[in-house]
């Protein structure tokens, strides 16, 4: 089982209402080795979201969004949760409709991993729907969109790109998380660009605390990348809950550069992440080569992607 199955597994005794209660809260990490030889004088602090049920930061949201559909009585018993996904939105769906008793469809990109089709589908019993896997995760917004159309009835549809719940889970969580565990001692925020909803509730959150705050979105440096997870907003149908006039700016990764610090972070931090984290911890160092002080936080969304063919990551190396 791929790190990434053993982070969202669950037992079928296991999956209880209690396991709700292990979203949030997430540990805070020190990426010490890496900012004293890229940044000297720089910290970067990495949120280590696998820790959340259901394996990634994208529990956050889909809590958030399901129950405040049941708040507002447009996910009623009965009803089946509908939405596209890339992979992690998809497992957390899969998981808190099980455990909540709603049966889950949910549309996403052919060529998602195997590891994340077989938790939303065998582990936890959602219908998988596969759009053309060329499209990416627009294709699977497009025919999640015209499913939705045919029988609107019988579906609650939290469209996680065009939300706002979505990015409030961050402004409640994970901002004033990030606040208390670096005692208001961050300076800048950083966070890659799927649905948005990350970079937008947290920077929303911290500049409520402290205004000085600077906060930048992570996209992949291509429009054809092989960075899972993240958008390249020129290229691609832009989420309505994202407005980059709010934040300070956008940092570009290339996707060999987002990998290469995937294998950084396991050699020299021992940290198993997946290329989005990479992405989100190489532009940290970026920014960190431009200040000469400075408390940098970002988001590491899941630990270490199951399908990525690349290079000799050092867990694939023999011995």
């Amino acid at each position: 089982m791929s790190k990434l199955a053993a982070a969202a597994y669950f037992k079928p005794d296991e999956i209880t209402p209690e396991i709700l209660k292990h979203i949030g809260n997430t540990p805070l990490l020190d990426i010490t080795k890496i900012a004293a030889k890229d940044c000297p004088g720089v910290k970067i602090h990495a949120k280590a979201e696998w820790h959340n049920a259901s394996g990634s930061v994208k529990a956050r949201a889909a809590l958030r969004m399901i129950e405040e559909g049941e708040r507002s009585g447009k996910l009623r018993p009965g009803m089946t949760i509908l939405d596209s996904t890339s992979g992690n939105t998809g497992v957390a769906y899969a998981l808190i409709g099980l455990i909540k008793g709603y049966k889950v469809k949910l549309v996403m990109p052919g060529n998602v991993c195997n590891e994340r089709k077989q938790l939303m589908a065998s582990a936890y019993h959602a219908e998988v729907i596969y759009s053309d896997p060329f499209k990416s995760s627009d294709g699977s917004i497009m025919l999640c969109r015209e499913i939705y159309s045919q029988d609107p009835e019988i579906y609650f549809w939290p469209d996680q790109y065009n939300n706002p719940e979505n990015w409030k889970a961050h402004l409640y969580t994970t901002a004033p998380e990030i606040w208390e565990q670096t005692d208001g001692k961050v300076t800048h925020f950083l966070a890659g660009i799927g649905t948005s909803g990350t970079i937008m509730g947290t920077s929303r959150g911290l500049k409520l605390r402290n205004q000085n705050i600077k906060c930048y979105a992570v996209e992949p440096e291509e429009s054809l990348h092989g960075i899972e997870g993240l958008k390249h907003m020129g290229s691609s149908l832009v989420p309505g809950i994202y407005n980059l006039d709010e934040l300070d700016g956008k940092i570009s990764v290339k996707t060999e550069a987002a990998y290469n610090m995937v294998d950084r972070l396991a050699t020299e931090e021992s940290v198993l992440v997946g290329s989005s984290g990479g992405a989100a911890v190489h532009a940290a160092v970026e920014l960190g080569k431009t200040l000469n002080e400075g408390v940098i936080v970002t988001v590491l969304p899941d630990t270490c992607e199951c399908d990525v063919v690349h290079g000799d990551f050092p867990w694939n190396r023999k011995k």
